[in-house]
């Protein structure tokens, strides 16, 4: 990456990452784990293709996996339960065997809304296949036949992607939990609100709202405009073309009422004003493009020869 990767290839895989975030955002967790809005087809397509580019398990199985997380967070039904440490939490619950209650308890959700959907059912259905395609032979080949790489040099920026991203949407998991910040919902529970994480993800660090109102497709108690929360922009463009529609959005008033009866209201984040919210842009930005300026600082080759 920084020594000989051209840059050409260094953006390719950013942009890459960054439809990772999104089907997995928009996709595997707001769309098919809690169903806050509904997608037509072709919306379901674009997010199933990249979700599978992420290889973080197929569709079902990461939207049951995070079903079964919150209706039982933080207990041995859960398949990352925080209170198992900080590692557990993080990827450590991919390294070993699940606790038979994660098994036993999944097997009693509802997942027919998932078995139902004919994309989810070929993704699941195809996944290794389909993995090969999109993790592996896209990625790695296009910057070998468009920007001149090296087969090599493709294939381990290629890895390093995979593990950026799946090392930061993990921080949901495990630093959204167990670390620092408030918890302006309901403070019985871990989850709290972490911009760092926010920022790394897209918007999915207002965690501690997430799990006390998990149905809103915002994930967030402000959008877009108001707060870093690209996933929540996409979701409504994707509105605005009639792709996505019946999104959820928690009243005010049921937020206000959740405050008083468990929250904490010291710990709530204001609205942020229109310098902010620029501010709050900009700081975003940096977070997710951080190896690209990285890799600029040290990279000599010039994009100009591809």
């Amino acid at each position: 990456m920084v020594s000989s990767a051209k840059m050409s290839t260094l953006i390719f895989n950013w942009l890459l990452s960054v439809l990772s975030y999104f089907s997995i955002d928009c996709g595997a967790h707001r769309l098919w784990s809690h169903r806050s809005y509904k997608a037509k087809w072709q919306l379901r397509v674009l997010l199933a293709v990249f979700q599978t580019l992420t290889f973080q398990m197929d569709i079902y199985h990461w939207a049951r996996d995070h079903r079964v997380h919150h209706v039982y967070s933080e207990t041995d039904g859960d398949p990352h339960n925080a209170k198992r440490g900080f590692f557990f939490a993080h990827v450590g619950w991919l390294l070993c065997h699940r606790h038979p209650d994660v098994t036993r308890l999944g097997k009693k959700l509802d997942m027919s809304d998932l078995i139902g959907d004919p994309i989810v059912k070929y993704q699941h259905k195809f996944y290794y296949p389909l993995l090969i395609l999109t993790w592996l032979t896209v990625p790695i080949s296009v910057p070998v036949y468009y920007f001149h790489e090296t087969w090599l040099n493709s294939f381990l920026v290629n890895c390093f992607r995979f593990a950026i991203t799946l090392q930061t949407t993990s921080l949901v998991n495990s630093l959204a939990h167990i670390g620092p910040g408030g918890r302006p919902y309901d403070k019985r529970i871990n989850p709290r609100e972490t911009t760092a994480v926010s920022y790394l993800t897209f918007g999915e660090g207002y965690h501690n709202y997430h799990h006390a109102f998990p149905g809103d497709y915002s994930a967030s108690e402000y959008g877009w405009s108001d707060n870093w929360n690209p996933s929540t922009a996409v979701i409504d463009m994707f509105a605005r073309i009639g792709w996505a529609y019946d999104r959820k959005a928690t009243p005010e008033s049921v937020v206000r009422t959740r405050i008083e009866r468990t929250g904490d209201l010291a710990a709530k984040s204001p609205k942020l004003t229109m310098v902010y919210v620029w501010l709050d842009i900009v700081m975003g930005m940096f977070y997710v493009t951080w190896f690209v300026w990285l890799a600029t600082l040290y990279n000599t080759t010039d994009i100009s020869e591809n």
